[in-house]
């Protein structure tokens, strides 16, 4: 889940290609001192969240999910569920490839020296979760040579898989998915998110003003990657959000640019946590121009 403690390090936008649809080598080789296969990773980050998504179910189905522990502010909460997933997916991944790093939202961070690292947000939309509302996902994403290579959200409520390899496309339950092209902003259904603390939420609620009249609604699901992912498939045109971390990101920005979406940051620059805006690129430019003047990755 977005939080507004200290930001994480972001690859730059010279070695990640995140506003480039498809962009970055399109074959398994990547330069890395060794291959990286592809499809073998999504198929191990696909079984993983598969794992933990049955985790997380069968601890909603059991009741009691509970407040752990809370991060940047009282409302920006961990459930031990959370905690016990990034475990399973954690030893699910070390277990078939013990040489990798792993970035956890949960506390995992370690190095590895293979050249992929796993970035996984093990339930993402915990306040969903918490209140038994749908809108929480696993999301598992795996770099290497400095970009994402493949990413995997799973909406274990619905059974939705939403999976891409660089290069490949992107898909949803194994058929491809594409993001809708030619919205004018007036027609357009955008998402967004908002953060913990009430100065950053006295700023995006400035924002949303300024934007709710110029589009056709707004929704706020609770959930960066489905958030991505809705972009991805059609569900939403566009998404904006500031305080995005590493994993709220990693996977859902990949989907979301191999079905044709732009993601990217203000002014040229790559996505990170300091703002993050997806869509197809000629809504894109227009949600762009209308947010630019706000402002909108200050916090007051």
């Amino acid at each position: 889940m977005p939080g507004s403690g200290t930001p994480p390090s972001w690859p730059s936008s010279t070695s990640t290609s995140w506003a480039c649809p498809g962009g970055g080598p399109t074959s398994s080789e990547v330069t890395t001192g060794a291959p990286v296969d592809r499809a073998a990773l999504l198929e191990l980050a696909t079984s993983a969240a598969r794992l933990a998504g049955a985790i997380l179910l069968e601890g909603r189905r059991a009741g009691g999910i509970t407040v752990a522990a809370t991060k940047s502010s009282p409302t920006d909460v961990v459930t031990a569920m959370d905690r016990a997933a990034e475990r399973a997916i954690a030893a699910h991944l070390l277990a078939a490839r013990p040489d990798d790093g792993l970035l956890g939202e949960e506390g995992d961070d370690r190095p590895g020296p293979s050249g992929v690292r796993w970035v996984i947000d093990p339930l993402d939309g915990t306040v969903n979760y918490l209140y038994d509302l749908p809108g929480w996902s696993v999301s598992i994403a795996a770099e290497a040579a400095g970009q994402t290579q493949v990413g995997v959200v799973l909406a274990p409520l619905a059974g939705e898989l939403f999976a891409a390899s660089r290069g490949d496309g992107a898909t949803l339950d194994g058929v491809p998915i594409h993001c809708t092209a030619g919205v004018p902003l007036a027609q357009a259904l955008v998402g967004t998110g908002f953060g913990y603390r009430s100065a950053r939420r006295a700023v995006q609620a400035e924002v949303l003003q300024a934007v709710l009249p110029q589009v056709r609604d707004i929704r706020r699901l609770g959930s960066a990657a489905l958030d991505l992912c809705a972009v991805a498939c059609g569900r939403l045109d566009g998404y904006y959000e500031r305080g995005l971390k590493p994993w709220d990101l990693a996977a859902g920005a990949l989907i979301a640019e191999e079905a044709g979406a732009q993601v990217g940051g203000l002014a040229g620059a790559p996505p990170s946590t300091a703002f993050v805006l997806a869509a197809a690129p000629d809504l894109f430019a227009a949600l762009h121009q209308l947010l630019v003047p706000l402002r909108p990755d200050r916090d007051a």
